[in-house]
């Protein structure tokens, strides 16, 4: 071992520097160790690069500030380059909506009014079919147009905060991110304008369908109305009734091309159901229904054995089989001329159809009917009996045309075809 580390081990310590202050009597001393000598040569190394360092800036910094500055005046040029990008992408994209607009705006006026027209023909419609008493092929309802969409959802570019934060007003925002801002492009979604369109052309489409179906309808039902007037007219034909009595029957056909050919149709709607009208009126007077209903003919028209005198004789009407008492009912709509005794007819009620027509209803029991009085087809005017020139009780019901006896059985046959249109 080497003299000098024995002696830093076994010999005398380094003797240590100190610093003594002394005022009157108070002394104070400090040992100035190594490691403070260290630290505060290290405090006085960083003030002294902290003073370098703040004078190399103060010298730059002209050309630092210089090239913020540029850097800053380049990214707000790029920035107006991409605002007035995006201004003129909103201008197209508000041009398009406008003229969307204006499409939807012509399409909706079409709308209403080819509602308007519908509804007008449904009222039409509607008091032809409750003279005709048919209604199931006008619809239930008719199509309203969709309301109209709000413009200011088709394209939003800018929108307004949904809940306005605590002390602070409700601003605008931007309805596109930052992202897209900084590329200089907005991705617009597809303007719901073409739903709409697609949405009106459905309705539009639909009024279309039901306007054709009406004008299919009101042509078949004209033919039918047509069709049963001239059926009523032909088994009136049957009974014998003169044809000049009856109006003649018939319509033109109306193309659905013409522009008025919806109102023309109405209009010779309205003649058939006139014409099928005065033939259901005309069956009306005319005595098709039955006096007694369900009970059986005891004695037919024409020749038969005289109860009485036991030959050959004419029978004027036709015998119905009723108990005493029974009802006895009009066959048409007419007026009472008589209503009393009337020889071998007994009490008898003889009413005037017109054109010619009348009926007799013989051998009564009662009559509640007067002279003079009007009757309506079906209404009850006198109970069966066995009164005047009658071997029991019976009802003889008689039809004469312009005075002149005929057949009341085809006249009964005429009523069982009728029944159906009448």
């Amino acid at each position: 071992m080497s003299q000098s580390s024995v002696g830093r081990v076994f010999g005398k310590r380094t003797k240590q520097h100190t610093i003594i202050l002394a005022s009157g009597d108070q002394i104070r001393h400090w040992t100035v160790r190594p490691w403070m000598l260290g630290v505060t040569a290290s405090v006085l190394a960083v003030f002294a690069i902290g003073y370098l360092l703040g004078t190399t800036y103060l010298v730059l910094r002209d050309d630092l500030i210089g090239a913020a500055m540029a850097r800053q005046a380049h990214m707000q040029h790029a920035y107006e380059d991409r605002i007035a990008s995006l201004r003129s992408q909103v201008d197209r994209i508000t041009s398009r909506q406008l003229l969307d607009q204006q499409l939807m705006d012509d399409k909706m006026t079409r709308l209403l009014e080819q509602q308007a027209m519908l509804s007008t023909r449904h009222g039409r419609l509607d008091m032809l079919l409750k003279r005709a008493e048919i209604v199931e092929f006008v619809p239930e309802q008719i199509p309203v147009p969709t309301a109209r969409p709000d413009q200011a959802d088709v394209a939003k570019p800018l929108r307004r905060a949904d809940t306005p934060v605590e002390g602070k007003s409700a601003r605008l925002e931007p309805a596109v991110e930052d992202t897209q801002i900084r590329t200089g492009k907005l991705a617009f979604a597809a303007p719901p304008a073409r739903q709409a369109e697609t949405i009106f052309d459905n309705v539009i489409g639909t009024l279309n369908t039901i306007e054709q179906e009406q004008f299919k309808k009101v042509q078949v039902l004209t033919s039918n109305a047509y069709q049963n007037a001239e059926t009523i007219r032909s088994i009136l034909l049957q009974t014998g009734i003169p044809a000049n009595l009856q109006n003649a029957v018939g319509g033109p056909f109306i193309s659905a091309e013409k522009p008025s050919a919806f109102d023309s149709s109405l209009n010779h709607l309205g003649d058939a159901l006139e014409t099928l009208e005065q033939a259901k009126s005309l069956a009306r007077q005319v005595p098709v229904a039955h006096p007694v209903p369900n009970h059986p003919v005891s004695s037919r028209f024409g020749k038969r054995k005289d109860p009485f005198f036991k030959r050959l004789a004419h029978h004027a009407g036709i015998d119905f089989k009723t108990p005493y008492g029974q009802s006895i009912f009009s066959t048409g709509n007419g007026k009472v001329v008589k209503a009393g005794r009337k020889g071998g007819y007994g009490k008898m009620i003889e009413i005037d159809h017109g054109n010619g027509i009348t009926t007799r209803y013989a051998h009564l029991s009662r009559i509640q009917v007067k002279v003079g009085e009007t009757v309506e087809a079906g209404d009850r005017i006198g109970a069966a009996g066995s009164t005047g020139r009658s071997t029991g009780p019976h009802l003889h019901y008689e039809i004469r045309l312009n005075n002149v006896a005929v057949n009341p059985q085809r006249f009964l046959t005429a009523g069982e075809q009728l029944s159906n249109y009448l």
